[in-house]
């Protein structure tokens, strides 16, 4: 395999990386912080690296083939994540390998945390964290649109056939569909920022929250998390903006070009929003009677902490773990399910969901009537063999991923609740867990190294939709 392309690539991304370092220290010298030597020498390090990447390696002729591409997808988020840590090493009185764990759940948009007292953090530090959720968020939903359906991997090969009536008007060319996505995150954050600073947030953390609202992430800059904001226009705008995140891009910018209907018509959309509305109403009514709070009350709890479970936001409001015994359990389901294809969300996704109980449907009347032939659709588009493999693939090893790291986790002496919900936020990239000790009201900090990186491993593998990773580790890969 030549890796040139692949090392040239990741240069580049380095290189603008150094660059996006520059805007914590730009913050810190407006308002008056000469304390920036330790932006000012990761920006140089990884500039340097990115520069050498690029000089060095550059293509005569850059043709990248589908393995270089897997490569390319699994290294260039690796590669990132271990310099985009050196802020965050540099600046901060903690180790390398927490500083690599909160970049990785942060350029993942996992949002598990080891820092405390961000309340009175640095701000460059609070910036920094924020800023690698947005780019996260960005760069998944690009890759889920542009990358993965060329490695057939991933939920939006439905939605990119060659039999999609629309894939060849909305999505002429992997550039175009980059640009009107980024448009769209674009105009998404600076609306949840504007809402946020009309609902009592100041300038910066209005900012710092839009950030990490938009990409799912849940990076925020008090350990109270949106508990600090007893607004409930705030908690609202939040929950609003986690449920349009979570919807498939690719129907945005089909709304720019007029189709207004699309979100409606679309068959993953009405599933996830149903979805959502019956868990509201079912744990609202639950929490209202089997607490003091008001039906509203109870609804506004309910709504933005479900919405932040299945988003895989992962903010908090309120520590939910101790609404009972019901609440903990749905939780934990709840951690699984993730958004749509094409969104910032994590999770399992609700497209899976749903094929999958269409073939359960098809089975069951198969048996019923056994010469019958039922075709498979899903959007109004038939569901090859193909997309069911990758399907019934990526499933397997979801769960599987799971187990395997709750098992590790158990040998680090974490305790059964802590190694299950532990491994399950970081491969569904969820963030907080279940517990005394990773759950709302706590964080990650205390865990062992050898968890963190358990964990970390667990989140990149979580992002890239698992498959495209493990193929890596295949003889046959690497033969050819």
């Amino acid at each position: 395999m030549n890796h040139r392309p692949v090392l040239y690539v990741i240069g580049l991304f380095l290189t603008a990386m150094a660059k996006f370092m520059l805007i914590p220290v730009i913050y810190d010298l407006l308002t008056g912080d000469s304390d920036i030597w330790e932006f000012v020498a990761a920006a140089a390090v990884t500039l340097v690296t990115g520069g050498a990447l690029t000089i060095n390696f550059k293509p005569e002729h850059f043709n990248m083939k589908p393995r270089q591409v897997f490569v390319l997808t699994t290294l260039c988020w690796i590669a990132v994540s271990t310099f985009a840590a050196l802020p965050l090493w540099f600046k901060l009185p903690i180790s390398y390998t927490d500083a690599f764990f909160e970049t990785m759940s942060g350029i993942t948009t996992t949002g598990s945390t080891i820092l405390t007292g961000l309340d009175h953090m640095d701000p460059s530090v609070l910036i920094w964290r924020s800023l690698l959720q947005w780019f996260g968020g960005i760069g998944f939903i690009v890759m889920a649109v542009a990358v993965l359906p060329f490695l057939k991997v991933g939920g939006m090969r439905l939605f990119q056939s060659e039999s999609s009536d629309w894939s060849e008007k909305a999505m002429p060319r992997s550039g175009s569909i980059a640009k009107r996505i980024v448009t769209v995150y674009l105009i998404m954050t600076a609306a949840c920022a504007y809402l946020y600073f009309l609902g009592g947030m100041t300038g910066f953390e209005a900012i710092n929250h839009s950030m990490t609202t938009v990409s799912t992430g849940g990076y925020s800059t008090s350990d109270a998390s949106m508990g600090l904001f007893k607004n409930p226009f705030i908690i609202w705008t939040s929950t609003l903006f986690m449920i349009l995140a979570s919807l498939p891009f690719v129907l945005f910018v089909r709304s720019m070009r007029g189709e207004v209907n699309c979100f409606h018509r679309d068959t993953q959309v009405q599933a996830f929003i149903g979805f959502l509305l019956i868990v509201w109403v079912v744990l609202s009514i639950w929490l209202c009677v089997h607490s003091e709070y008001t039906f509203l009350q109870s609804l506004t709890l309910v709504s933005f902490n479900t919405t932040s479970t299945v988003t895989t936001t992962g903010f908090a409001y309120g520590d939910y773990t101790l609404w009972g015994g019901f609440s903990n359990l749905t939780f934990f389901f709840l951690l699984f399910v993730g958004g749509c294809s094409g969104s910032t969300a994590g999770g399992i996704k609700i497209f899976r969901f749903q094929i999958g109980g269409k073939l359960l449907n098809i089975q069951l009347k198969q048996l019923v009537h056994p010469r019958a032939c039922f075709v498979q659709t899903y959007n109004g588009q038939q569901i090859s063999s193909e997309i069911l493999r990758s399907l019934i693939g990526f499933s397997f090893f979801f769960i599987l991923l799971i187990a395997i790291m709750s098992l590790l986790l158990a040998l680090c002496d974490l305790d059964p609740i802590t190694s299950i919900t532990g491994a399950t936020t970081a491969v569904a990239n969820v963030g907080p867990g279940l517990g005394t000790i990773i759950g709302p009201a706590g964080n990650f900090s205390s865990l062992p190294d050898a968890a963190k990186w358990v964990l970390s491993a667990g989140m990149l593998l979580g992002r890239l939709e698992v498959i495209t990773v493990l193929v890596l580790f295949t003889p046959a890969f690497w033969k050819g």
